[in-house]
């Protein structure tokens, strides 16, 4: 009779007590489910995994990766309304650790899909308008040769009060008016509330205008 030694566990539990216990149970089953080629459930554990590194890690460089190949998964099956939710965390999160040219590019990419679409090209204006501000950051220039394309490829766009609100920031930005840029910004979130991520964005471009460092939009 042939004996097969059993492995020892002490590596694998030592390992283990370097992974959160929220962790532990979702790595495993996202492996089954791909080898049996569900990838839709396998999604949801990689959406499940970044929603933990997110929240209780605060691990924003993991939950992009996780975004990612979920956003993978789902464009294997086709579920592209789902892998943009997925896209469209990855390029937000991606903005804010200063990855400027990945969030362009998924920002460019939604917006170019869902323009066409009579349900979601609402929506375009609102990627577009995002993946400008991130071109803002690294350049005035850039900002306004992306406008021109955006609209040239989404007329709706020109008349949007996101892409007024884009002219009326690179004039002020150009003219170096701190005043200005912040009046037009200010105009724009009385009607349109800002959040926390466009907040953000545009404190960065106003920093780059000469003599302006106290941080603030109002």
């Amino acid at each position: 009779m042939r004996f097969v030694r059993r492995p020892s566990c002490t590596c694998s539990c030592r390992a283990n007590t370097t992974r959160p216990p929220a962790l532990w149970t979702l790595g495993t089953p996202t492996k089954k489910q791909t080898h049996k080629g569900r990838f839709t459930i396998a999604a949801k554990h990689h959406i499940t995994i970044a929603e933990i590194y997110e929240a209780e890690l605060v691990d924003i460089e993991k939950a992009i990766a996780h975004y990612e190949q979920a956003a993978d998964y789902y464009k294997g099956e086709e579920s592209n309304s789902s892998a943009n939710k997925c896209l469209l965390k990855v390029a937000a999160y991606a903005a804010q650790l200063e990855q400027y040219q990945k969030a362009i590019e998924i920002y460019e990419q939604v917006g170019t899909n869902t323009m066409d679409n009579p349900l979601l090209k609402y929506s375009a204006k609102e990627y577009f308008f995002k993946a400008a501000l991130c071109h803002f950051i690294v350049d005035e220039l850039n900002a306004k040769l992306a406008l021109e394309k955006y609209e040239e490829m989404f007329p709706a766009f020109t008349d949007s009060r996101e892409c007024k609100l884009l002219k009326k920031l690179l004039e002020a930005h150009e003219e170096q008016n701190c005043e200005a840029y912040t009046e037009a910004v200010k105009e724009f979130d009385s009607i349109s509330r800002l959040d926390q991520w466009l907040t953000t964005m545009l404190l960065r471009i106003k920093k780059s205008i000469q003599g302006e460092g106290d941080g603030d939009l109002k």
